[in-house]
């Protein structure tokens, strides 16, 4: 998604920190993941966590449409005693290795090597690494914790709770609902991206893909009448550049990746947080499949809270939209920082 130029940002933290502030590398031979790592002020040993960013190539700060809330959040987790490691995706800002054909899998990879780090710092403490995870971070912290024993927390940020493509037939519906589109209009769009997510999920060869996509979307375009091939050229997922992003790799994984396999495995606390104004992931549609899945794992300390009047970043929004997550000057709601914060400060500091 495209960045903008600076706009007021009464949340981003600027320094003197009243903290450390430590510029770090971790990974392996093959790909060095840069980041930051703030540590309380404090003698340690901390209880960290490391933020997990949604998908598109984000770097250490989550950055999108002029906003950075890893930033903000790891400067609240700190100053009130919680490490914090964010970084770079592999291939994005001073990270190298290949973001354009990275999985889901793969951020899951780089996410353990983090961890790994964690472990080795003596200022860390042992036994008290966390994962916080936005959007597709919260699919990547369970994913993680049920290969492995080293996260002993979980927070969920605006994660899914069904699969990919119902999500994304979701979210299309609910944007374009906002729009004002007929139901008729809605449930063209909704058949289309079924049609080319289906065949993302089947064929994992690009070339072959597109050549299945381009056919399967002429020949459903040719069954509309002019108004339908007319509201579809200017207002659906036929968008180019979109399919482009989701024909890779990437795509054909995650949409055929099923949220609750590994949610069924998290006996770990979890805290799963989520606006009711997501328009991206619906709170509606996803929190009774989370609930469903850590019931049926028999986790005995989960908590999920659907905030009032929040959007998929977690501002206080009127509608949700993107557009106007950009005019918002508010990052992230102090009170989902209070909650986190308390939440992990209760399972760790105060345990």
């Amino acid at each position: 998604m495209a960045q903008t130029n600076q706009k007021n940002r009464p949340q981003e933290p600027k320094p003197p920190f009243p903290y450390v502030v430590e510029e770090v590398i971790f990974g392996n031979s093959e790909i060095a993941l840069s980041g930051t790592l703030t540590l309380p002020a404090a003698t340690g040993p901390f209880p960290a966590v490391i933020l997990i960013h949604g998908s598109s190539a984000l770097d250490r700060d989550e950055t999108i449409l002029g906003h950075k809330p890893f930033l903000v959040i790891a400067d609240h987790f700190t100053r009130h005693g919680i490490a914090v490691l964010r970084f770079d995706k592999r291939g994005v800002g001073k990270s190298t290795g290949v973001y354009e054909t990275a999985t889901t899998e793969d951020f899951c990879a780089d996410v353990a090597k983090g961890v790994e780090y964690l472990k080795s710092r003596p200022d860390i403490r042992n036994g008290q690494i966390g994962l916080v995870g936005h959007s597709e971070g919260a699919v990547i912290a369970p994913m993680l914790a049920a290969q492995s024993d080293d996260a002993r927390f979980l927070v969920l940020l605006a994660g899914p709770g069904v699969n990919a493509v119902e999500n994304f037939c979701l979210q299309g519906r609910v944007l374009h609902l906002a729009d004002g589109a007929e139901e008729e209009m809605i449930a063209i769009d909704t058949q289309i991206r079924k049609i080319f997510t289906g065949i993302i999920r089947r064929e994992a060869n690009r070339d072959l893909a597109k050549e299945q996509i381009d056919e399967a979307l002429a020949h459903f375009v040719s069954g509309l009448t002019e108004q339908q091939k007319a509201w579809v050229k200017t207002h659906s997922s036929t968008n180019e550049a979109l399919i482009e992003r989701f024909n890779a790799p990437w795509g054909h994984f995650f949409f055929s990746y099923e949220p609750a396999t590994d949610l069924k495995c998290i006996t770990i606390p979890v805290l799963v947080l989520h606006g009711d104004r997501d328009l991206v992931v619906s709170s509606k549609h996803n929190l009774p499949f989370i609930d469903k899945a850590l019931k049926e794992a028999g986790n005995n300390d989960y908590t999920i809270i659907e905030l009032p009047k929040l959007n998929h970043g977690f501002q206080v929004c009127e509608i949700g939209s993107w557009d106007e997550y950009e005019q918002i000057e508010e990052t992230i709601a102090p009170s989902v920082l209070h909650i986190m914060t308390d939440w992990i400060l209760e399972r760790t500091v105060k345990k």
